[in-house]
């Protein structure tokens, strides 16, 4: 029973899989801000376009 107890100590691959899910959050979060950013830049452009068709 210490044999298996002492190698589930020991054993890394769940630390693993928690850094690379850390990982994916971090890139997922960067993405959805630059998404939602060049989103509103895109809007206000297409704005001002259309309120330059409308003063003319």
């Amino acid at each position: 029973m210490k044999t298996i107890l002492a190698r589930f100590a020991k054993d890394q691959s769940g630390a693993t899989a928690i850094e690379y899910g850390l990982i994916a959050a971090g890139i997922a979060a960067v993405v959805i801000v630059a998404v939602n950013t060049m989103g509103s830049n895109t809007l206000n452009a297409f704005n001002r376009v259309n309120n330059g068709f409308a003063t003319k």
